[in-house]
């Protein structure tokens, strides 16, 4: 490839206008999606009946993306580099299917949408229509790995989709309203993580046209100047292009992309072969081209072109203003439909010469279906990392540590001889925080800034990210996924919430991308919660909230799990789990602080494939017997198993005659029913859990209506009694925080009391015990500044 790019290709004038007219093509193509329901290729005078009754689709964006797509295209088959488009205005959606079909992919990918009239007329009529496809570069488009709906993740996609895929060069079009956004902003510090020796590159396309939807754009009215000097800053190259006049762009873009990619080759052989390149900023280009670019220049005495009024539908009224439907048809027919398809409805044969061959062409790259890469994660013996039990409930140890350990052998397994890999952690500035530290035995943060003699685990060729964001971590972890390869994302829980939209979406492109059967299953999106809202007592309220386990339980029932193990071996058991699966978002909320253990790995492997299990040694049903529990005492999540416990052991010992069952949740969505999610218990077993009738006490790990919600069809849901995390917090001690939101093991106590079946001897003694406690704790850590020592100290007996 190198010697390829060692000096300029001239671009003929036979070649320009070559790449115009697929350019025209394309343009043709996209105007006719947005406009027309049949006479697609206007071979006869366009009347009303030809419009769609509802105009849906963008126009403003569709030129320029065109544009870059002919161009590259073209660099593509004379260097015969691999090249992933990423649009960052997603909403040119049309543009992207036009060349898609165009290049030939979209035909093989669904044959109905044939190459010729037949197919073009499928084509448009699909487009933003009941039945078809969406107006965006969605899951459905064949070459994305980025619908681009929701604006800022562009260039974060794309960084991890060049991690660790030396070979791979990705085109990022940044739109300029996509620019404003804060995830964008942070997007641009990606020099300081991408390492030449090992990753592809990604080349920034910062496209200005100068608008959005109703107003002008920052940086569309920006000096160029001033956009130099901020590009600058962030370690890039900027190459700016500028113009209006098509022969003139198309000049100036073709030979940017090749000085881009020379740079480019530069870099990375200089590392590639040992040495440490001299100081080097990747190439980034900022192309301006009006907005609307070849469409109506003005439209009812108002300037359209280059404004605003270009973003979506710039003739709004065609089927029933005269003057609209012919200006149309003008300017369908500035793009010469006639010279471009054949009579068949086929591309001029000089025209479908131009895309690249096979999986060259970037609509059919192996790299945008990732899941044709994909190899299995090779997951050590889970016994390596097991947490001895002698019995339940006796010893703490830092739960989370065990996955560290499993982390730092899956880089040790997945390593390859050139020092990529194929599974990586993505973390913002946590890791250590949260026990996961034993990766740095592997390999070292990621870094290519320099370095001083007290930084630690910091290297350029490090392959645990961390950034202060996690926008950037969650974004570069849907990137790497998408492209084939295996990943976590590990962050402090409340802080999560930053990127609840975006782990929202890609739930969203999962549960499209699995009703497409050419969409190879991709791995799961792993999120690990830690740092919970139980244990932030050390930081305060600001760092205690739930809420994720809220945004996704309501999501789609195929793609999302929520896991809530109690204890190391359950979160050995649960990752493995997670790390094997594909096309799922699982949630997994575990704290990293020293829990009690309780479970033997062969336990915990038993207890996760079941979802939940009744801890027969932690209920009075055995030893008591009955006909049936007077009351069960359920939890999920790691704090509640214990308060429960405690709870259950306060019942045991005052209420020797109560007949309890204590049940553990560890897959969350089996409470739905099975009709609402794969997961969800079976009614014969819901009723082996939690019996037909009795009250059931569940301590939960978040929002205690999420649990409620849930429950929904489930026989009698209003004899469950749900404590869980109900917005009280502060810095204070650990059992002060189950205390302030009603969930310590005397509140437990209390609620199974007052619901059980009846009244057993000794509960008017217990309770006000359970009382009395809450008061002396209430005046014991304000006095000595840490929990009791019956709390503090207590374990399982």
């Amino acid at each position: 490839m190198a010697d390829q790019l060692t000096a300029d290709s001239e671009y003929t004038d036979a070649e320009l206008e070559l790449d115009l007219r697929w350019w025209a093509a394309a343009n043709y193509l996209t105007v006719a999606q947005i406009y027309l329901q049949d006479n697609s290729l206007l071979r006869e005078p366009l009347r009303p009946e030809h419009i769609k009754p509802r105009l849906l689709g963008h126009w403003g964006t569709s030129p320029g993306l065109s544009m870059i797509y002919t161009l590259l295209n073209r660099h593509i088959r004379r260097t015969g580099s691999d090249w992933l488009y990423l649009t960052g205005p997603g909403h040119g959606g049309p543009a992207l299917v036009a060349s898609t079909y165009l290049e030939g992919t979209y035909s093989e990918v669904y044959p109905d949408v044939s190459p010729d009239a037949a197919g073009i007329h499928r084509l448009c009529r699909q487009f933003s229509t009941p039945g078809g496809i969406p107006s965006h570069v969605s899951v459905q488009t064949p070459g994305s790995i980025h619908e681009g709906g929701e604006l800022g993740y562009a260039l974060a996609h794309a960084a991890g989709a060049a991690f660790d895929h030396p070979d791979l060069l990705v085109a990022c079009v940044i739109g300029d309203g996509e620019a404003e956004t804060g995830p964008l902003s942070g997007s641009w510090k990606l020099p300081a993580f991408l390492d030449p020796a090992r990753d592809g590159a990604v080349v920034p396309i910062l496209h200005l046209n100068g608008a959005k939807i109703a107003g002008p754009t920052v940086y569309g009215r920006s000096r160029d100047t001033d956009i130099e000097a901020f590009l600058t800053g962030q370690g890039w190259a900027p190459i700016l292009v500028e113009g209006d006049d098509p022969h003139t762009v198309f000049r100036e873009l073709e030979s940017a992309l090749g000085v881009a990619h020379r740079e480019i080759t530069r870099i990375q052989g200089a590392a590639r072969a040992g040495e440490t390149p001299d100081h080097y900023r990747w190439p980034a280009i900022v192309l301006r081209t009006p907005k609307g670019w070849t469409g109506p220049h003005i439209v009812d005495g108002k300037l359209v072109e280059g404004t605003f009024r270009s973003h979506q539908v710039p003739l709004s009224g065609v089927r029933t203003n005269e003057a609209h439907l012919h200006q149309l048809e003008q300017w369908l027919r500035s793009y010469g439909p006639d010279t471009l398809f054949d009579e068949n409805g086929a591309l001029a044969p000089e025209l479908a010469a131009l895309a690249p061959e096979g999986d060259k062409r970037m609509g059919s790259s192996p790299y945008a279906n990732g899941g044709r890469l994909r190899a299995e994660l090779p997951i050590p013996d889970l016994s390596r990392y097991e947490v001895e039990i002698e019995k339940p409930g006796a010893a703490f140890h830092e739960t989370t540590r065990v996955l560290g350990e499993l982390m730092r052998d899956l880089y040790r397994e997945t390593t390859t001889e050139d020092g990529g890999g194929t599974f990586r952690l993505f973390c913002p500035d946590e890791t250590n925080s949260n026990r996961l530290g034993a990766v740095f035995e592997a390999t070292d943060r990621c870094w290519q800034l320099p370095t001083t003699e007290y930084d630690e685990a910091l290297s350029p060729h490090g392959r645990v990210m961390e950034v202060l964001s996690e926008h950037l971590c969650e974004g570069w972890l849907e990137g790497y996924l998408l492209t084939g390869r295996h990943g976590i994302f590990a962050s402090y829980e409340a802080f999560a919430m930053v990127a609840a939209s975006m782990i929202i979406q890609h739930t969203k492109w999962l549960q499209h991308a699995t009703e497409l059967p050419w969409r190879a299953p991709v791995s799961s999106l792993n999120i690990l919660l830690t740092s919970t809202c139980w244990r932030n007592d050390h930081n305060g309220f600001s760092h205690q909230g739930p809420g994720m386990i809220d945004s996704v339980t309501l999501l789609a029932p195929d793609v999302v799990r929520v896991w809530l193990p109690p204890d190391s071996n359950t979160l050995l058991s649960i990752s493995d789990h997670c790390l094997r699966s594909t096309d799922r978002v699982n949630l997994i909320v575990v704290d990293k602080q020293p829990h009690l253990q309780y479970l033997t790995l062969a336990e915990a492997n038993e207890h996760c494939a079941a979802g939940a299990s009744v801890w027969q040694w932690a209920g009075t049903e055995e030893t008591v017997g009955g006909d049936g529990p007077d009351v069960v005492l359920a939890a999920a999540g790691d704090v509640p198993t214990q308060e429960l416990l405690a709870a259950a052991q306060l019942l045991r010992d005052w209420t020797p005659d109560l007949v309890t069952r204590v049940v553990n949740v560890v897959d969350l969505m089996g409470l739905l029913p099975p009709a609402d999610h794969p997961h969800g218990f079976a009614e014969e077993k819901f009723a082996e859990l939690f019996t037909e009738d009795t009250d059931v006490i569940f301590a939960f790990h978040g929002y205690s209506r999420a649990v409620h919600e849930l429950l929904h069809g489930r026989p009698d849901p209003g004899r469950f009694h749900v404590r869980g995390f109900s917005e009280q917090g502060t810095t204070t001690t650990p059992f002060d925080m189950v205390v302030l939101n009603r969930m310590s093991r005397y509140h437990l106590v209390i609620e199974a009391l007052r619901r059980s079946r009846r009244a057993p001897d000794g509960a008017e003694e217990l309770a006000a015990h359970c009382r009395d406690q809450l008061e002396r704790h209430r005046t014991y850590v304000v006095e000595h500044l840490e929990d009791m020592p019956e709390v503090r100290d207590w374990v399982w007996s």
